[in-house]
């Protein structure tokens, strides 16, 4: 019997996966077998390939804020590789930065961590239904789920991508299962500059239920779950993986009366 984790003979295009977490993605898939498309704004200096090194996914350099260049994303994904049946939203991010900063700005925050998901989708929808089941992962963040100071823009985008994949599996259902994938606080590159050093994010880790922050693997291997046979009644929802999210901060404020 066929593994439903085996993605041999399926194509995935992730956005945003040539570092961090987007990268891991990628890998996994690798390793899982599927042919795997990538875009970002540059080549990455290294090739995103399997863990092995024995397949690499196909670059396509875009700004994905741009919807010329989203559609010929997804073409050249499926010229590559002949069809598509996962999307994996992952594009995003955003630097702190107050409310009062310019308009301009958080106009591209949101168009990277919103509108080029809806962008994706839209222009990935039409092969995603031709197979036989396109599932579309959303990756949103923890901050559009909480307030949010700093990242005031960020984390309303986040929240406006969980509720773009509900409208979108309703819409799409049941050729394209939608499911908007909300994650905690992980140790990448770039987190790790935010977070600090390996003391503070010790610290940080023991405020979660799991006792320590997560790693790219811990979000990317769900993925490959969730957009496998094992996930074929996962649609319109939001799986939250963040190691339990962090301990109620008012808990710490009685315990000091």
């Amino acid at each position: 019997m066929d593994s439903p984790l085996d993605f041999a003979g399926r194509a995935v295009l992730v956005t945003g996966g040539t570092r961090g977490l987007g990268r891991v993605i990628c890998r996994t898939f690798l390793d899982a077998g599927a042919d795997v498309a990538t875009c970002a704004r540059s080549a990455p200096d290294e090739p995103v390939t399997s863990t092995d090194g024995t397949r690499a996914a196909t670059f396509v350099a875009a700004d994905v804020r741009d919807a010329d260049q989203v559609q010929a994303v997804v073409d050249a994904a499926v010229a590559a590789h002949g069809r598509l049946d996962v999307l994996v939203n992952n594009a995003g991010g955003a630097p702190p930065a107050d409310t009062d900063a310019s308009m301009g700005f958080h106009e591209k925050v949101i168009a990277l961590n919103l509108t080029a998901a809806l962008a994706f989708s839209r222009a990935a929808h039409g092969a995603l239904a031709e197979g036989d089941g396109g599932v579309i992962l959303n990756i949103s963040s923890v901050s559009g789920t909480r307030t949010n100071p700093g990242g005031a823009a960020y984390g309303a985008a986040k929240a406006g991508l969980a509720n773009l994949g509900r409208t979108l599996a309703h819409e799409w259902g049941p050729a394209v299962r939608v499911v908007t994938v909300t994650v905690g606080m992980i140790v990448t590159d770039e987190a790790a500059a935010f977070y600090g050093d390996a003391g503070r994010r010790e610290a940080i880790g023991g405020l979660l239920a799991a006792g320590r922050m997560g790693e790219p693997e811990d979000v990317a291997d769900m993925c490959l779950v969730l957009a496998s046979p094992l996930a074929r009644w996962v649609t319109g929802t939001e799986v939250e993986v963040h190691g339990g999210d962090e301990r109620p901060g008012y808990l710490d404020a009685l315990a000091d009366d």
